[in-house]
């Protein structure tokens, strides 16, 4: 495997190139990736090329709408998530595709919580990704349900992987108690479009094993994926 690292927007961005020609994008709080590919490892997924962006500015870069704060003295979500995606797609993706040994054949978005939520606006935002996943996704985002419903994805892509904690909608706030009654209804509107749809329940709350659920998202994603 071959690692690079460079600087964009104030984000950095690690390159694991494992010539793989499968190419996940994944968006960290912190981190390189690296936790998450030996999960996968542990798991017996071969590692794909990853893209592993941190520094992320979780209020304003991953929200797609403005909302209020869901807790006192955090900030609000400002939905910077439309200039995120540009930085993504336009310089962060080139950047990093022609540091890999293949042209990637199949491209997938993957994410943890806001960052999980993100993954999936996105489809309906550009098509540079057939597969995407959001792992206990924030989908008790105010409107995202009604805007995901309503809109239309930019293509049909190869599969939506969605997961959650069993514990994550078991909480006193009215907004993220809906958490769960959501995830499953995307998963049905998706199954009902026809995509190829993966819901999984994980045990516990939103903060137990974040890496080896990323994994496990990012395992479906790609052996759901056909012949790619």
């Amino acid at each position: 495997m071959k690692i690079n690292i460079f600087t964009v927007g104030g984000k950095t961005v690690t390159v694991h190139d494992n010539n793989s020609g499968r190419l996940v994008l994944l968006n960290n709080y912190d981190g390189d990736g690296s936790a998450e590919l030996a999960a996968l490892e542990r798991l017996g997924c071969p590692s794909p090329d990853l893209i592993a962006v941190s520094g992320v500015n979780w209020e304003h870069d991953l929200s797609p709408f403005k909302a209020p704060a869901i807790r006192k003295n955090e900030p609000d979500f400002t939905g910077g998530a439309e200039e995120f995606l540009a930085l993504l797609t336009n310089e962060i993706l080139p950047q990093a595709e022609n540091m890999l040994s293949r042209k990637p054949v199949f491209k997938a978005i993957a994410g943890y919580s806001l960052a999980g939520l993100f993954a999936l606006w996105s489809l309906y935002r550009c098509d540079n990704f057939e597969g995407a996943a959001s792992i206990s996704g924030s989908l008790w985002f105010e409107g995202f349900r009604a805007f995901a419903e309503r809109e239309n994805l930019m293509r049909e892509p190869a599969v939506i992987y969605l997961s959650l904690g069993d514990k994550e909608a078991k909480t006193r706030h009215p907004l993220m108690r809906t958490v769960q009654e959501n995830t499953e209804a995307l998963a049905a509107h998706y199954n009902e479009m026809g995509v190829k749809t993966v819901f999984e329940m994980n045990e516990g709350n939103h903060f137990k094993e974040p890496e080896l659920r990323t994994a496990k998202g990012i395992s479906a994603v790609l052996s759901n994926a056909g012949n790619v």
